[in-house]
């Protein structure tokens, strides 16, 4: 018998995952509230080619916000006792939590609201803290996306799709 302590379990049954669970759903609600009123205003301020990756960028915030939002629900569903593990794998089957491209390469990335670029940066990294709990919980292995501010990280990435590498960080 083991006495191995399960910190990934421990604290997906805490109260800090209902504080990541809050967390999550009000960032979706904050995007949503942003992207349908001042976004929107400040997209139509936009250059053509600012537009475009703003439209973009837009969508893959909102399909990353709700996969990581299905997510979260799936995994209260499953402390609550309301799904089993098997239930469980079966229904993360239809969950997408893949890391995001870098965007930031783009150069009218930096023409874009800064309202906007923050709820972009925080929706990745609430993802690569859902991928990493889920890597723990259910053992599969995360890629962790680049901080999109730091260039040696985006060097890093260059240089290991270069070279056809897969980088895998923890």
């Amino acid at each position: 018998m083991s006495n191995t302590v399960n910190l990934a379990e421990r604290f997906a049954h805490s109260g800090r995952f209902k504080k990541l669970f809050q967390d999550g759903m009000s960032l979706v609600e904050e995007c949503a509230g942003y992207l349908d009123g001042e976004g929107r205003r400040n997209a139509k301020d936009l250059p053509r080619n600012s537009a475009m990756l703003y439209g973009t960028e837009s969508m893959r915030l909102t399909t990353r916000l709700m996969q990581i939002a299905s997510w979260l629900l799936l995994q209260r569903a499953t402390n609550e006792g309301e799904m089993s593990r098997d239930q469980i794998l079966e229904e993360k089957k239809k969950i997408k939590l893949e890391p995001p491209s870098n965007p930031s390469e783009n150069p009218a990335w930096v023409t874009l609201p800064p309202e906007f670029l923050d709820l972009i940066a925080r929706s990745i990294t609430l993802q690569n803290r859902v991928m990493k709990l889920d890597m723990e919980l259910y053992g599969q292995k995360p890629r962790i996306t680049a901080d999109m501010n730091n260039p040696v990280d985006q060097q890093i990435d260059l240089i290991s799709t270069a070279l056809g590498a897969k980088r895998h960080r923890s």
